[in-house]
């Protein structure tokens, strides 16, 4: 089956399609800047080059039919039609409490969507927009829903219920939701298969590490808590997000700089985190460049940044009562070494211990970098959210 599986943000769509069969991708790429001048859509078809088409997509609409052109392209293209493409899997950020698992998308679907755009209003309406981009374009091919918040909804409820009055959880569902879930899910999977052990037996903790971040303890496969809550915002410092905070620090900002509601929401996702601990990047790779330079404040964030990561794992190691593994990956877990060494500094008494010349060398691929003896194994697994979202698409619709 030939799934394509679709990502859209507010002025993007990034897309890959995928042979589920052989489990491997025939081309891959994205669109930028819908809806503004110069917008770009890069392609790659595996095994070939990599081709820029610059043009006007006022839409995602326009968008979607120019991933269809390009796929099927004589020169760039890997099918000979529309028709080829079997099915639409499409990345929906948030499921809530309604969608534990994925779902083929029909109008109901669509509504219930809708309903939940006051839980993710900076992700789902743009996930909404591909669905409906991708109906009009590919009309008559199933197209499925597949959730980042899935994962963790077998969560206790002493794990997901906040502090407030419950009022607030029997009203709104104000709850932690999690997020991550399919990179959660599939590389630790994968760590399963690399320790050679039934997945249903291990106790792992998993950290997806981008400009983005959350950690996730699973036991026997279950996601019994993780670090993101509401909304992305909760749990780690990230690239530009606070991660956790005191909830009265941001009252007192908006108190004495007077900002709006809007402005204390960008503030908290847009200009904290390593980007205003440093006040230089939210990229980490810039950040390690910085500290090497003996810049005072890039030093902090670092340091700041796998302290906070380190604190996640340890309460995880409490809640699982010990974990037989712990796992990185996104793109600083799977290609910042430090990083990793800095988080994992002095958890031997875990019984972690580190391979520091495994760890060095694992950068961008699989690799176990702990040391023989460690009763805790450590590995790098780069993750594959669209392998997960292909998947899903073909077992929805096979079932169908």
């Amino acid at each position: 089956m030939k799934v394509l599986v679709i990502n859209c943000g507010s002025s993007s769509v990034k897309y890959q399609l995928i042979d589920t069969d052989k489990k491997e991708s025939l081309a891959k790429g994205d669109v930028s800047r819908i809806g503004m001048t110069g917008a770009v859509l890069t392609h790659k078809p595996e095994g070939g080059e990599m081709v820029k088409i610059t043009g006007e997509m006022l839409d995602h609409i326009m968008a979607i039919e120019q991933v269809i052109n390009v796929l099927m392209s004589p020169k760039h293209g890997v099918i000979g039609d529309k028709s080829d493409i079997d099915a639409v899997g499409h990345r929906v950020v948030h499921g809530g409490e309604q969608f534990t698992e994925s779902v083929l998308i029909d109008g109901d679907v669509l509504v219930e969507l809708r309903h939940l755009i006051d839980l993710a209003p900076l992700h789902n309406p743009h996930n909404i927009k591909g669905i409906e981009a991708c109906m009009r374009a590919l009309e008559g091919t199933a197209q499925v829903a597949v959730f980042d918040t899935a994962l963790h909804h077998q969560m206790p409820d002493y794990a997901y219920i906040y502090g407030l009055p419950y009022v607030f959880y029997s009203k709104y569902k104000i709850r932690r939701y999690g997020f991550h879930g399919m990179s959660h899910r599939f590389v630790s999977v994968r760590a399963a298969e690399m320790m050679d052990r039934p997945y249903e037996d291990l106790k792992i903790i998993t950290a997806h590490l981008g400009n983005g971040a959350s950690v996730t303890a699973l036991d026997s496969g279950v996601s019994i808590d993780t670090s993101m809550g509401l909304t992305p915002l909760e749990g780690l410092m990230m690239g530009t997000r606070s991660g956790d905070i005191d909830p009265a620090i941001i009252l007192r900002i908006m108190g004495t700089e007077e900002l709006s509601l809007h402005e204390a929401n960008t503030l908290l996702n847009k200009h904290s985190g390593l980007m205003g601990v440093s006040g230089r990047s939210s990229d980490m790779r810039e950040i390690i460049e910085s500290m090497d330079d003996d810049r005072m404040r890039a030093r902090l964030a670092f340091e700041m940044y796998c302290y906070r990561l380190k604190k996640y794992i340890g309460s995880y190691m409490a809640a699982l009562n010990g974990a037989d593994c712990i796992v990185f990956t996104g793109g600083i877990g799977e290609n910042a070494p430090r990083v990793r060494a800095e988080t994992l500094k002095n958890m031997d008494w875990f019984g972690v211990e580190l391979d520091d010349k495994a760890n060095e060398e694992a950068v961008g691929c699989e690799a176990e970098i702990s040391t023989r003896d460690s009763k805790v194994k450590v590995l790098v697994v780069p993750t594959n959210e669209e392998l997960v979202i292909a998947m899903d698409t073909k077992r929805i619709v096979s079932e169908q």
